[in-house]
């Protein structure tokens, strides 16, 4: 799949995910509100979190994918990541906010479970499943982090919504056998998905940090574009190799020793060299920043 159609699938499958999130909004407040299913209704201000940062994703990808310029030499792929952290922000509210929810249902008189929101949980589990499978393999494909933060945000509805049919199943459960503590269910679910959004939460923030604070990528990565410089004939000693991610794409920063009487016509041929072969390798490199270092023998 050429760059054009990863971008055009990507964008594609964020507007999806922004029309999904809007209608999964809407039918679970007026099914929670209609019926009095505080896990619902906490799930449904949980996806009204999500149209705000899947919008923030949508936004934040179409800057991304802008050529550099004089203002960003480096591109804009960072804008990504900034949505990422958006993401994570509103999931970590999200989070706080079903919890509280949840505890207060428990002092008071829990509400007779409906079989409509039953439905409607259900629904949103098998939904949110496989916008979940759809945006986390094409995040994965095209590397994009807003789509991956996107991916991530399915799968903490898709938390939600099981804790939503498990709690309101017992819920009807406890009503059908006149098992009273059953009735209590629905809030003990909410407790359970408050807890699995906010470490979704801040496994997402994480990621996001770590880009923007720029940390290394990880050994395995370095160790592969290593191996490919030392294939270069020229390249004597590797003096020091770093990279960073800026959202969708990796910046290389390459110190290496070459010959000392070679012209700057054969160095700049060399870096051109080194350069080709790690992106010809590696299809996630946007950049390969070279400075070479005079090598002799006696070093």
């Amino acid at each position: 799949m050429s760059k054009d159609r990863h971008e055009s699938a990507s964008i594609l499958a964020v507007w999806i995910s922004l029309i999904s999130n809007i209608l999964l909004t809407i039918l679970k407040l007026v099914v929670g509100v209609l019926f009095k299913s505080p896990v619902l209704v906490a799930d449904g201000f949980h996806n009204a979190g999500d149209v705000i940062a899947t919008g923030a994703a949508l936004t934040s990808m179409r800057i991304s994918k802008r050529p550099a310029d004089d203002d960003h030499p480096y591109g804009h792929g960072k804008a990504e990541v900034i949505s990422s952290a958006i993401v994570a922000l509103i999931l970590g509210l999200a989070a706080l906010y079903i919890a509280f929810e949840a505890v207060m249902a428990f002092f008071e008189e829990p509400a007779k479970a409906s079989l409509l929101a039953l439905l409607t949980a259900f629904i949103s589990l098998i939904w949110k499943q496989a916008l979940y499978i759809y945006t986390i393999r094409l995040g994965k494909l095209t590397n994009s982090k807003g789509l991956i933060a996107t991916a991530y945000d399915h799968l903490a509805d898709v938390y939600a919504s099981l804790a939503a049919v498990l709690g309101i199943g017992l819920a009807l459960i406890g009503d059908l056998y006149d098992i009273h503590f059953l009735a209590y269910g629905d809030p003990f679910a909410g407790i359970i998905v408050s807890g699995l959004v906010l470490k979704l939460a801040y496994d997402i923030g994480k990621e996001a940090l770590d880009v923007l604070m720029e940390k290394n990528i990880s050994q395995q990565r370095l160790d592969e574009f290593a191996l490919l410089i030392l294939t270069i004939p020229e390249v004597k000693r590797i003096d020091r190799l770093r990279a960073r991610e800026h959202g969708h794409y990796i910046l290389v920063d390459l110190r290496a020793s070459v010959p000392g009487e070679m012209t700057i016509q054969e160095g700049h041929d060399v870096s051109r060299q080194i350069k080709q072969t790690i992106m010809a390798q590696h299809s996630d490199v946007d950049e390969v920043l070279i400075h070479l270092n005079p090598w002799y023998q006696d070093d």
